[in-house]
C-alpha cells in the first residue's frame, strides 16, 4: 500500500485547499478511504470516508458542510475539498485506508501540513 498526499500549505481563514492522495499497491476502487489529521500535540482524527460501490460518505462534525471527500477510480486518487478554513483545522492531513475500527492502525501517507493563520 503506497498512499502519497499533496495540495497543503498555508491559507489565510475562510479560504480554500484542495488536497490529493494518489494511491497505489492495491485495488483502490474496492476500498473505502479516508482522510485523518493530527493537530499539534494531539492525536489522529477521523476526517471523512468515502466508500467504493455507492460513493457514499460521511464526515466528521467539525467539518461538516465545509469539507468535501471525492475520489476518481480512474486515476486511483482520493481528494478533500476543503473550504471555509478555520484555525483549528490546523493539522498534518493523512489519506488512509480503514481497516478496523482503530485509526491510528490504519495504512497511510506520509501526510500533507495545512496550517490556517493570518
Amino acid at each position: 500500500v503506497q498512499l502519497v498526499e499533496s495540495g497543503g500549505g498555508l491559507v489565510q481563514p475562510g479560504g480554500s485547499l484542495r488536497l490529493s492522495c494518489a494511491a497505489s499497491g492495491f485495488t483502490f476502487s474496492s476500498n473505502a478511504m479516508s482522510w485523518v489529521r493530527q493537530a499539534p500535540g494531539k492525536g489522529l482524527e477521523w476526517v471523512s470516508t468515502i466508500y467504493s460501490g455507492d460513493g457514499s460518505t460521511k464526515y466528521a462534525d467539525p467539518v461538516k458542510g465545509r469539507f468535501t471527500i471525492s475520489r476518481d477510480n480512474a486515476k486511483n486518487t482520493l481528494y478533500l475539498q476543503m473550504k471555509s478554513l478555520k484555525p483549528e483545522d490546523t493539522a498534518v492531513y493523512y489519506c488512509a485506508r480503514p481497516s478496523g475500527p482503530l485509526v491510528s492502525s490504519w495504512s497511510r501517507g506520509q501526510g500533507t501540513q495545512v496550517t490556517v493563520s493570518s
